[in-house]
């Protein structure tokens, strides 16, 4: 099984999507990017940047979850709109070095071919997310072990799991390590075979992943069994409700936060966003009920601002599910997540 699929982006190329005008300084102007790709590991680790963006352009593991594909296209429109800021006292950007994407043009070639109304074929997508599992992990672990913090852009939810198990892996954390997640689904559906609803459920059993915090739970759209866990296994996994949040006003927004932060605020936490947490944001799983933007770009500030934070992973978003042709909301969005979770790490710093 081929691992190392990375495509290495040069400066040339992030300076070719840059739009620089006169008198201003865009973040594509200062971001760093690997100069030799054939000893970028080494390169890495000398690089002076803390945190290293990598794209995951594939939704093979949201078509083995019945859900509908588009999450491979989240991550250039992303890249594009981060570049495009401008570079200032907020944030110059020379703290982000570009890496670049996975390859998965193969294995999204095999996974189009099938016919996801048929079991087999739906199975057989499932083999296939095990193939970008190992991929991903791959280049997580030698990310992590260059003691750099991945961002990671795009692709299904599948891929929490592979980003767990490297990091853990990396960290030799044996009793696993911690995850906060902005999610309207635990992501804990039955270990039938790797798809985007059961990532957190195989690195949970694995032992991989410790403690486990959902924010922003939707009621209604979790499996009995997988709630059963949260239940079965109260001091490693725990959840806040959106109801509870939003429509019952049982818990107001900072306290439900707060709660999940000091949940798993021992050790290093991984912070996940599934951009179906949002209200209309063209994703697989689209709600008409769900935060703003704004309540997820508090969620990452605060988290990044009080956690010893192992990696940032915003999955799910597809812009080519948008009602318009050329959606530009998703990536515009997606930037503006990392930087906030830039400036808040860079701010607990100082």
């Amino acid at each position: 099984m081929e691992t190392n699929k990375l495509i290495i982006y040069s400066k040339e190329e992030i300076l070719s999507r840059t739009k620089i005008r006169k008198q201003e300084i865009k973040v594509g102007e200062m971001i760093k990017t690997i100069s030799d790709k054939n000893n970028w590991e080494d390169e890495l680790k000398n690089n002076n940047a803390k945190f290293i963006l990598l794209g995951l352009p594939e939704d093979i593991g949201v078509r083995a979850n019945y859900g509908r594909g588009g999450a491979y296209a989240a991550w250039k429109p992303a890249l594009d709109f981060l570049i495009n800021m401008q570079s200032n006292q907020f944030l110059p950007g020379d703290e982000i070095l570009v890496l670049g994407d996975i390859d998965f043009s193969d294995l999204m070639e095999k996974a189009n071919q099938l016919d996801y109304k048929k079991n087999d074929d739906v199975y057989a997508a499932r083999n296939i997310v095990g193939e970008v599992d190992a991929r991903v992990e791959n280049i997580i672990s030698k990310i992590t072990a260059a003691n750099k913090i991945p961002v990671i852009v795009g692709g299904g939810h599948n891929n929490a799991y592979p980003i767990i198990k490297g990091t853990a892996q990396v960290k030799k954390i044996q009793q696993g390590m911690n995850v906060i997640n902005c999610d309207p689904h635990a992501d804990m559906r039955p270990m039938n075979g790797r798809h985007s609803g059961n990532g957190f459920h195989y690195a949970f059993a694995e032992k991989y992943l410790n403690k486990y915090a959902v924010f922003g739970l939707h009621e209604s759209y979790n499996m009995q069994a997988a709630l059963q866990l949260f239940k079965d296994h109260p001091k490693q996994l725990y959840y806040e409700t959106y109801d509870d949040i939003f429509v019952r006003d049982c818990v107001n927004y900072f306290d439900a936060l707060r709660n999940c932060i000091e949940f798993v605020n021992e050790g290093i936490t991984g912070i996940e966003i599934d951009l179906d947490s949002i209200q209309n944001v063209p994703v697989s799983a689209r709600t008409p009920s769900g935060m703003l933007p704004v309540h997820v770009r508090k969620f990452v500030w605060h988290c990044a601002e009080n956690l010893e934070v192992a990696y940032l992973h915003i999955a799910e978003g597809a812009p080519v599910l948008a009602h318009k042709q050329m959606d530009n909301k998703t990536g515009k969005l997606i930037a503006y997540i990392i930087t906030d979770f830039v400036k808040a790490f860079l701010n607990k710093q100082t």
